[in-house]
């Protein structure tokens, strides 16, 4: 037994051909996360503190589809989602309809320990986040910090191809590529585990380019897109409709507890019996071992554990090994 930590910046139709300048920043992102993650827990932070000081770090990046670089609904707006649980006590607090938190995650989190409720959604919880910002320094800012030229142009080509985008979305074959917005960002999450066996899950998200206001996706539903327990902490990223329906998250550790799978078996096993191409996952168990499978072309991800080991890949093992496996 030992800490183990991963994360995510997203799953999906990520090209072998992603050029090098869209490519580098994100894989900057994750190493620096996630030694900012390891860090903490060798200073001994609890796991739940070490997932939100992770995924706050990851909102804060325009690389991924979270606080700063969320993606915009249909009306050109952004309505963030986050969720977090602790593995120990089985507490969780989620978000959605965010447009003025700059941390969803740590909003999340006061939900989970300052109300008796467990998820608050748009105008609720923009008034429960300003009757924060005093108290427990909640910070917000105008819904144009969020709104990148990226990201507009990303709901551009969506709309133009009158389609919803999923993370990692490729263009339509025959379209011209744009240069500033094309679909590659991705959800963001942190699963972790100290020695001695305690877990946590944190996950957030701008959900779909061009989707529908009001969309709720997967990561603020507890056992889809964000599970903890006292077997493992599971992060899930991909087609939140999809991840729903599997009810991914809850089921790695449902099949741990009921059937003694183990985390890999159990989540290959969710994997494969999610629809192809709508899904990765990042976790771990009590037992400090890690796993991050996805059935997407790639999934931005990092992980690192007690023993030494530690990975940042964004597609199957054994493609691009020398560049994106560089700490095995």
């Amino acid at each position: 037994m030992g800490w183990a930590i991963a994360l995510h910046g997203g799953a999906g139709d990520i090209p072998l051909s992603l050029p090098a300048e869209r490519r580098a920043p994100r894989e900057a992102t994750l190493r620096h996360c996630l030694e900012l993650g390891v860090a903490a827990l060798k200073a001994n932070r609890p796991p739940l503190d070490v997932v939100e000081l992770v995924v706050r770090e990851l909102e804060n990046s325009p690389c991924f589809n979270a606080g700063k670089g969320s993606v915009l609904t249909t009306n050109g707006t952004v309505e963030m989602e986050a969720c977090i649980m602790d593995g120990n006590t089985k507490k969780c607090g989620a978000v959605s309809g965010l447009s003025t938190v700059v941390n969803a995650i740590s909003l999340a989190r006061l939900v989970m320990e300052r109300t008796p409720h467990i998820y608050l959604a748009f105008d609720g919880a923009e008034a429960f986040a300003r009757e924060q910002v005093k108290t427990m320094g909640v910070e917000t800012a105008h819904s144009s910090h969020f709104i990148t030229t990226e990201n507009v142009e990303r709901l551009k080509n969506a709309k133009e191809a009158k389609r919803v985008q999923i993370d990692y979305t490729q263009p339509i074959k025959g379209a011209i590529p744009s240069t500033k917005g094309d679909s590659q960002i991705g959800t963001v999450g942190c699963v972790a585990v100290d020695g001695h066996g305690i877990l946590a899950s944190a996950t957030s998200t701008g959900g779909l380019v061009n989707k529908m206001v009001g969309r709720i996706g997967d990561t603020p539903i507890i056992g889809a897109g964000t599970y903890a327990n006292s077997y493992c902490a599971v992060s899930a990223t991909g087609k939140g409709e999809s991840i729903i329906q599997a009810t991914v998250a809850r089921d790695v550790a449902a099949l741990m507890e009921y059937k003694g799978l183990s985390l890999k078996e159990a989540a290959a096993y969710v994997i494969e019996r999610t629809p192809k191409g709508n899904v990765g996952l990042v976790a771990v168990s009590a037992n400090g071992e890690v796993t991050m499978p996805f059935n997407t072309t790639g999934m931005f991800r990092a992980c690192a554990t007690e023993d030494g080991y530690s990975e940042i890949g964004i597609w199957p093992s054994g493609i691009n090994d020398d560049l994106e496996y560089p700490n095995k």
